[in-house]
């Protein structure tokens, strides 16, 4: 018998909650199924398991002297898009961009790049009691893309609860003294800043990881992207 994907011409990815207590990913209901190859079922577990592929803030949690890994807070929406950059804990905000689509995915590349990121940490919407909203379904699209692109580059796409984030922000800028303009400016940014702050401090634990069903892409978050000499000289 062989192993095979349901609807894979739809499904571009699948994501996994990261937990350290299991020790196989529970899939989506929607994600992914797969047939009775039991070889086949233990190289997708293989390749999917969060131990092999984890987040930044697990790495840190797990090794105190790992460095390396910068990460990307994204607080997507509808026309302006957050953003904020954590080197180390210290997390700032970073712009707000008002993009959307292919030209919002290649400037986040482009941020990326520059920034020396290896991570996206991707704001979930969700409800006060912890249900996924129509906009959860809309920012599950875009990070399912966004990740297909990003593992091309060996970078990671996870997704956070941001429930309460943009009060969290907001309140934040009142506390700096900041006025109502410059709040409203930058109230997506900060709200990015809120996402990466609660993704630390939970270390990484209940984000999702938002795998592209390819294998050789998985394989590709499995390396991860080359070393960078100024953090591993030889």
């Amino acid at each position: 018998m062989s192993c095979s994907l349901s609807n894979s011409n739809q499904l571009p990815f699948f994501s996994k909650r990261a937990s350290t207590n299991l020790p196989f990913p529970n899939f989506t209901t929607s994600s992914l199924q797969l047939h009775s190859d039991k070889p086949c079922r233990r190289r997708l577990r293989a390749l999917l398991s969060i131990q092999e592929i984890p987040p930044n803030a697990l790495r840190r949690k797990n090794d105190p002297l790992w460095r390396g890994g910068f990460s990307l807070g994204v607080d997507l929406g509808l026309s302006r898009s957050g953003i904020a950059l954590s080197k180390g804990f210290t997390v700032r905000p970073l712009t707000v961009l008002e993009l959307r689509g292919q030209k919002l995915e290649l400037r986040l590349l482009e941020i990326a790049e520059n920034e020396e990121v290896d991570e996206f940490i991707i704001g979930l919407p969700k409800s006060w009691d912890g249900k996924e909203t129509p906009q959860s379904n809309k920012v599950r699209s875009v990070a399912g893309r966004f990740a297909v692109l990003a593992a091309q580059r060996g970078w990671r796409v996870y997704l956070q609860d941001e429930h309460g984030t943009s009060t969290e922000a907001t309140n934040r800028m009142i506390d700096m003294g900041l006025n109502k303009s410059t709040r409203q400016k930058k109230v997506d940014a900060y709200a990015a800043v809120m996402v990466l702050e609660r993704y630390f401090s939970m270390f990484g634990e209940g984000a999702e990881l938002v795998l592209p069903k390819q294998l050789d892409l998985q394989e590709k978050l499995q390396r991860g992207p080359p070393m960078d000499i100024d953090f591993y000289p030889e």
